[in-house]
């Protein structure tokens, strides 16, 4: 136990401005795209603009004889450069499709590689593409999920002998007969459309070869360098000290740069192949077409309950799009799976039931994208409570009242295996009522609807798993190991400190708060610690960012290492200040005898250590560095309550957002700025995809929405002014009692927006039940309603 805590200043919890800004904001940032080497190749993309179809002959004898042409590589051109890699699970059911640089025999969406043209500048692959000839044998395509479940639907993938490429139930009680016995139920369909994650900075990836060594140096806009690192190393047999990825700073990723792309296979073997630099920088367009998307799910719901609203079993059935390949390494199911594994949400539901299945469509893949398939199960669960709630004339905030697990049920285990341990479900609603100010809101909205005017209250509350640990897979059954992470923390001769860690932020402010972490438990200046992140080789076994884990397991690692450095400093500093190290403190950057002027600074200890001759015994002069790795184990519970209110234009059926409360619970909070900015961000992203942003198709599986003329995002405008309330119950299963909170923001807007919109409209009598509610949809709704009471 560290007995001088207590005499430290406290680093964390205070609102300190991101170190990363200054650089960021004054165009000092190092993207990839920025990186210039000289005699550089690039590389550009001949892709598919069919959504299924057989390629019968590639001709690209003209590309090939183009100006400033190197190389051209087909999918047969690569034969024996590389091992194709798969996105395994254990989890029966589930059907694994090959990870490949270009298509090969096939295309299955538009948008996928099947040509790479190298060429001494972009401009000139970009002019070589256009002369490659494809002659394509177009096959018939189902682009509904539904249609492609049919028996006779044309097959993606022949070797699977099915479009339904995984399968999963998660069952507890006797959910048919719950559900037949009770005395009041509410049913419905319920479609989420598919979207992109739009980062602000498109993919990109850029590889630099050492003939000597046969190495790479992989520069990727990723947020797991460590996993490409390791799934590069197999495909190409290098290993890991001759293979290194770095994502310098990264624009944003949003889950999207979390997987192995195709691109950035190809870049890496053709950097080899060839023994030159590769570099390739997607455009909008690109992205638009071929970055992992997401939310594509439909869901069959029925909810039971008592007369007095407590819910008694709840049944779905989940259709999702997972696109035309498993993304790698998270596996197609790692979205519709994770809709019925949260589908319960924050409620005590005694009988449960939830069967998925996961379909292959001519669509570009799908992957994590930020709250990963929870957006999905918070708006149905909240859309059906809410539909209860009025089916039994309930005030909404009452029936979650009924529901919400209590603070005596924790640890609370649903149906699909997942454990809340402990966090404020019902402290949540509360706060997020009381800062809206809830009932003075209702009586605002009964004037509004006295006046004519559509004005609505929306909530929606939500529980998810953050900072996983060992004992679950972030994907169902994926065999990498993502729950766990190192710190390596070193001071050098000059008294600096730098601290490596195998994660890679992209946004967070994660070089901020780990460094507060840092300061707080070694006792060094803030201003002093330099975080290392987004390098492969920072430490032996790292994976990334994502699924809200940075924090918790950087957090935790941080302060067991932060703390084994701290005790080598005490004890090389008891030596030269001639006290026992129980009676010194180490804080900001000085050491201290407690309750006498005796100190000695960071910079003077580690010169005594590293440099000075006879300053030190021996014993004494140990390396100030620690290396440890934390594993929370199963993870912590993150919990939070959204309430929106909005108003509906009768003239432009435009959803104006009039209030927005948050009150979230993410634990011990190490920066409240940096957490109120992760929130509002998440809650921006949200209202996206509640109500404006949507990839479409047509019935030949075209891409409609290829440019952000079509692919509409919200703008400044648009967002409203967001409240953040705070709970911080120090989670009692993570060290530092951290929670995760990254994705939350996401989570809980959608519902509590469609929540909004629906009571809005109660008048009329509809029910949304699909999202995004655009403003066309608003107009069939309540012109079908209108014509319906005519």
């Amino acid at each position: 136990m560290d007995e001088t805590a207590h005499l430290r200043p406290k680093i964390i919890g205070a609102r300190i401005k991101r170190t990363e800004d200054p650089r960021l904001l004054t165009g000092h940032g190092n993207f990839v795209d920025d990186r210039q080497v000289p005699n550089a190749l690039h590389v550009a993309f001949r892709r598919s603009d069919h959504a299924h179809a057989r390629i019968v002959a590639i001709d690209a004898t003209k590309a090939k004889a183009a100006p400033g042409v190197v190389a051209v590589f087909t999918a047969q051109d690569l034969d024996g450069l590389f091992e194709p890699l798969k996105a395994t699970s254990r989890m029966a059911g589930y059907f694994a499709t090959p990870l490949l640089p270009l298509a090969r025999g096939k295309v299955r969406y538009v948008g996928e590689p099947v040509v790479a043209v190298v060429a001494e500048s972009r401009y000139l692959a970009e002019d070589a593409v256009e002369l490659i000839e494809i002659d394509f044998a177009t096959l018939p395509a189902a682009v509904d999920p539904e249609a492609a479940i049919g028996a006779n639907a044309p097959l993606l993938h022949e070797e699977a002998g099915t479009n339904v490429i995984l399968s999963r139930e998660f069952k507890r009680g006797d959910v048919d007969a719950a559900i037949a016995t009770a005395p009041f139920k509410v049913k419905r369909r319920f479609r989420m459309r598919r979207k992109t994650p739009v980062a602000i900075e498109a993919r990109a990836c850029l590889a630099e070869y050492d003939t000597g060594r046969d190495a790479l140096t992989v520069y990727s806009t990723t947020q797991v360098p460590g996993i490409v690192r390791d799934a590069l190393s197999q495909a190409l047999d290098l290993p890991g000290h001759r293979l290194r990825v770095i994502a310098p700073d990264v624009g944003g990723g949003f889950g999207a740069k979390g997987s192995l792309y195709p691109e950035e296979l190809l870049v890496a073997i053709a950097a080899r192949q060839l023994e030159r630099t590769i570099k390739w920088t997607s455009d909008r367009m690109e992205d638009l077409a071929s970055t992992s998307q997401a939310f594509d799910e439909i869901v069959d719901a029925e909810l039971a309950f008592d007369r007095d609203g407590t819910a008694l079993a709840l049944a779905a059935d989940v259709i999702g799009d997972v696109g035309a390949y498993s993304i790698y390494p998270w596996t197609a199911a790692l979205e519709p799976v994770q809709v019925v594994s949260f589908l319960p949400g924050p409620y005590r539901i005694p009988h449960s039931r939830g069967r998925v299945r996961g379909v292959a469509t001519p669509k570009a893949p799908t992957g994590p994208y930020r709250g990963v398939g929870r957006p999905i199960s918070t708006f149905v669960m909240e859309r059906l409570m809410d539909m209860a709630a009025r089916q039994l004339g309930l005030d909404p905030k009452a029936m979650r009242e009924r529901n919400l697990v209590t603070a005596a049920e924790f640890p609370y285990k649903v149906a699909s295996g997942i454990v809340w341990d402990h966090s404020g479900f019902r402290e949540g609603l509360d706060a997020a009522c009381r800062a809206i100010g809830y009932d003075a809101l209702r009586a605002q909205q009964a004037q509004a609807r006295a006046d004519g005017r559509w004005y609505g209250i929306g909530i929606a509350s939500y529980a998810e798993l953050t900072g996983i640990g060992s004992r679950i897979s972030v994907a169902p059954g994926m065999p990498i190991n993502t729950g766990t992470e190192t710190a390596d923390i070193r001071i050098d001769s000059t008294g600096a400190v730098t601290a490596a860690f195998g994660i890679a932020a992209h946004g967070q402010g994660l070089e901020t708060t780990l460094a507060q972490v840092v300061a707080e438990h070694l006792g060094a200046r803030f201003e002093d610690i330099r975080i290392v992140q987004g390098d492969s080789a920072a430490v032996a076994g790292g994976t990334g960012t994502y699924a809200s884990r940075s924090t918790v397991l950087a957090g935790g690692a941080a302060t067991l290492a932060a703390e084994a450095v701290r005790e080598k400093v005490l004890n090389a500093a008891s030596h030269l200040l001639e006290a026992a190290p129980a009676d010194l403190v180490a804080a900001n950057g000085t050491i201290t005898v407690v309750g006498t002027d005796r100190s000695l600074t960071f910079r003077a200890l580690a010169r005594a250590v590293y440099s000075e001759m006879g300053r030190l015994p021996p014993e004494a002069r140990g390396e100030l560095a620690a290396s440890r790795t934390y594993d929370p184990v199963f993870g912590t519970t993150t919990s939070a309550t959204h309430i929106a209110a909005v108003e509906i234009d009768p003239q432009t059926y435009e959803v104006r957002i009039d209030r927005y409360v948050v009150a979230e619970d993410c634990g011990r909070i190490i920066n409240p700025l940096i957490v109120d900015g992760q929130v509002r961000g998440g809650v921006a992203q949200g209202i996206g995809v509640a109500l404006f942003e949507e990839v479409v198709h047509d019935a030949q599986g075209q891409l409609l929405t290829a440019s952000l003329v079509d692919y509409v995002v919200p703008a400044a405008s648009e967002i409203p002014p967001v409240a953040v309330v705070h709970l911080e119950t120090v989670s009692p299963t993570t060290l530092g009692g951290y929670r995760g909170m990254g994705e939350g923001g996401t989570i809980g807007s959608p519902a509590a927006v469609a929540n909004a919109v629906a009571d809005a409209l109660a008048p009329l009598g509809i029910e949304i039940d699909e999202l995004p509610m655009t403003p066309e949809r608003l107009f069939r709704l309540i012109e079908r309603a209108q014509n319906a009471k005519s």
